[in-house]
């Protein structure tokens, strides 16, 4: 009986780890997606990434050396990258962290971003995924942005 029990109790892990790895790679898909609808100046791709809800800030220095938050539309955001030539808009990044609870999800993606092949600047993007309808969606983005310090 105990060896029926412990097979029971180890197929269950089994069975959460894989699911959770699977979510995981979901999320990640999401968010991979996005970073290819950038690069190939796919607006409608890179909307599709998105929550009906979702927001973009970026974290930035003004010239007084004070931080503040900038605020863009999703689609603002969609319709500047579907005026840049297919290539231009690279942002390579690695995932740091993937968390995920049920339908939340949080990523933190350090990234280098190039502009035709050369670089523009470094960052940490912060993430933020909802599971909408069995699909991951972005809901919020904040992202970090510096040209030096940026460990190449």
């Amino acid at each position: 009986m105990k060896q029926i029990i412990c097979l029971l109790v180890t197929l269950s892990f089994g069975s959460i780890i894989h699911a959770q790895a699977n979510e995981e790679a979901a999320v990640k898909a999401t968010v991979n997606q996005l970073f290819t609808a950038m690069k190939i100046s796919d607006a409608a791709l890179l909307t599709s990434c998105f929550a009906d809800s979702a927001l973009l800030q970026t974290i930035a220095t003004n010239k007084q050396g004070k931080t503040v938050i900038r605020n863009e539309a999703i689609a603002d955001f969609a319709k500047q990258i579907a005026q840049l030539p297919k290539g231009a808009a690279d942002e390579r990044i690695t995932f740091g962290s993937v968390q995920i609870d049920g339908a939340l999800a949080n990523v933190w993606t350090p990234y280098y971003f190039y502009y035709n092949g050369n670089f523009s600047h470094c960052g940490v993007n912060n993430f933020v995924l909802v599971k909408q309808n069995n699909v991951w969606k972005i809901q919020y983005i904040i992202d970090t942005r510096k040209k030096q310090g940026c460990n190449m």
